[in-house]
């Protein structure tokens, strides 16, 4: 089974199909730079460039670096104000030919992408109890599970340390703007993992984000943090594998039943009015494998 996956980050927006059997692009990813100011419309039209680079037609995933509920864009931290309450399921499925064009999109939070990939086919797959993936890029994106349950948009990249967003002192751009040594970085992060853990008394962290390809750099370096703490296995693909796999559980149906089993036809709205069926669905990628290409095995 092969789904397309978008990951749009603040310095570029890459993509590719997705095998859903095994969590591993099928070819080698297309990258082009996010635009300057990333208003949607100019994001948009990189998506669609990604996704016409392969021919693409079928259901597509995409990230967001923000809040998405139910595809609707709730903040923009890194991006154009623009995407503030913006419906960015549908700008981006008409602007790849909607629905009858075989390209409708669902949209996530890019570090919930990014999680629920590594949960299911890397570096958290099989943890129980809380894990948190952190993505450090532009900013700090976060996914956090509970027993392989998805907690949506938790943003923890914005919790405030030493009087700044934690992003600002924190991520690869902060690094990379303050010209910061390994040791000096290492040193702001574990401050940063620390705070997260006393918070939420995590088992586990993922590093994510393209810095992950050099972990040994920074992660020895990092103490005093009682979680264990490992780089992302997916590394920089996991928003591309996470996009997938919730367009996949949104294109499959309602989430299964408690017991694993299929859940019957439900009227709309069944659950919290604020979980719509794209929440439901992005949900659903990581609590059940029914439905899945691998379910039964």
């Amino acid at each position: 089974m092969r789904v397309f996956g978008v990951d749009i980050g603040g310095s570029g927006i890459k993509g590719a199909p997705v095998d859903l059997e095994r969590g591993e692009l099928t070819e080698e990813r297309h990258k082009v730079l996010t635009p300057h100011p990333a208003t949607p419309d100019a994001v948009a039209d990189g998506v669609r460039e990604v996704v016409d680079h392969f021919g693409w037609s079928g259901p597509v995933g995409a990230t967001f670096p923000g809040v998405v509920t139910d595809g609707t864009t709730r903040t923009a931290a890194n991006v154009d104000k623009g995407w503030i309450g913006l419906d960015a399921a549908g700008l981006l499925t008409a602007r790849l030919g909607g629905e009858a064009g075989g390209s409708p999109v669902t949209v996530l939070n890019d570090a919930d992408a990014a999680g629920l990939a590594e949960l299911r086919f890397g570096a958290g797959r099989g943890r129980t109890g809380t894990v948190i993936v952190l993505t450090l890029g532009t900013g700090i994106g976060s996914a956090l599970f509970t027993d392989g349950r998805l907690v949506p948009n938790s943003e923890l990249g914005h919790l405030e340390l030493h009087g700044h967003d934690a992003e600002k002192r924190a991520s690869t751009k902060a690094k990379e703007d303050e010209e910061l040594s390994w040791q000096h970085w290492a040193h702001r992060v574990q401050k940063y993992l620390a705070h997260v853990e006393m918070l939420f008394s995590p088992e586990l962290f993922v590093i994510g984000g393209g810095v992950s390809r050099k972990a040994e750099k920074f992660l020895p370096l990092i103490e005093g943090v009682s979680a264990e703490i490992v780089p992302a296995q997916l590394q920089n693909n996991a928003g591309i594998v996470g996009a997938a796999m919730a367009a996949y559980a949104a294109r499959a149906g309602e989430p299964p039943a408690a017991d694993g089993s299929p859940a019957a036809a439900a009227p709309a709205r069944a659950s919290a009015p604020s979980a719509g069926p794209a929440d439901r669905a992005v949900r659903s990628a990581v609590d059940s494998p029914v439905g899945w290409p691998d379910a039964g095995q």
